[in-house]
């Protein structure tokens, strides 16, 4: 008998759980096209160009002058003297390690500033969709569905806030 009572109980908590639900508020967004038209990302390429171009190309002219010593010394060895060769092909070595060290730490710096202006920038994002959700009292938003109505998408909306010049900092 109980379990007959706590049964029916259950499908009626059910039943009316179930108005409920059909008056969900539901929206989209389209994460490439904020991707490819928010002006923080294209901020976020800048402030990445700003701090890592000239440290590359710093880089690069100094493994090109490497690579003009070292054919300098390929043409030059036969008439330098033993200990003088191996003293410049040493040096040569020692200097093409430490460009390879210099290279591998700005490839680690530039990804790991990548990352933190790509996580600043996604919080940005989140907040500005948070706000327009909030607004909006919708209870989910789906990330790049593969179908739906174009009224459900929220996609410019959010872009609109994200080129207002409050946002865009």
């Amino acid at each position: 008998m109980r379990k007959l009572i706590l049964a029916t109980g259950l499908m009626l908590a059910a039943a009316f759980a179930l108005p409920a639900q059909a008056e969900l508020k539901i929206a989209t967004v389209r994460s490439a096209e904020i991707a490819d038209k928010a002006p923080q990302f294209k901020s976020m390429q800048d402030k990445l160009k700003a701090e890592f171009e000239r440290k590359q190309n710093d880089l690069e002219a100094e493994a090109k002058k490497l690579n003009d010593d070292g054919t300098n010394f390929q043409r030059e060895a036969d008439t330098l003297t033993s200990d003088a060769r191996d003293k410049k092909a040493k040096d040569l070595t020692t200097r093409r390690i430490d460009i390879e060290s210099k290279a591998r730490k700005l490839q680690e710096d530039f990804g790991k500033r990548r990352q933190e202006l790509f996580a600043q920038t996604m919080g940005s994002i989140k907040n500005v969709i948070d706000a327009i959700a909030k607004e909006k009292s919708l209870d989910l938003i789906i990330e790049n569905p593969v179908f739906a109505k174009n009224d459900l998408d929220i996609t410019d909306d959010v872009l609109k806030r994200l080129s207002a010049p409050a946002a865009a900092k």
